[in-house]
């Protein structure tokens, strides 16, 4: 893998609320490792595998609570995405029962598709952003009842 890729990674792990990074491709994989408290120094471990590649799946940030319920919010700058493409359903309604561990949306970044999970269960009250627009870290994605 590219030295400058990985540094870009790092980067992207750094600035971002992501605890760990995995990527993987045919020929290599790599895993950055950032626990929380420690963000001075980024730890990178790269891999030559024969493995088949596995989606990136960054830890979505903490729920926040609020007045208004429990806040879900952006773990990196991208673009929002409901739906896994533009003829489906979206992952989640408003109204929706919703458990640890579902899909409530996809953030691409840096050209990758990134699906942001729910770390608690409850109820969609709000979705606070629109389909296809470009949002910022730590922006609220959704608000849970």
């Amino acid at each position: 893998m590219d030295l400058r890729k990985v540094k870009k990674l790092i980067e992207l792990v750094e600035e971002s609320a992501i605890e760990e990074l995995e990527v993987s491709s045919a020929e290599e994989s790599i895993r950055i490792v950032l626990p929380r408290g420690q963000r001075a120094a980024a730890q990178a471990t790269s891999v030559v595998t024969a493995a088949p590649a596995v989606a990136v799946q960054p830890a979505a940030s903490a729920p926040v609570a609020t007045d208004n319920g429990v806040a879900v919010n952006a773990p990196m700058a991208g673009t929002f995405y409901r739906a896994p493409h533009p003829e489906a359903a979206p992952f989640v309604d408003i109204g929706q029962h919703i458990q640890a561990g579902e899909v409530l949306c996809i953030i691409e970044s840096m050209k990758m598709m990134h699906e942001i999970r729910a770390i608690e269960g409850g109820v969609v009250a709000a979705v606070c952003v629109e389909n296809a627009q470009p949002i910022a870290t730590g922006e609220v994605l959704f608000r849970l009842s």
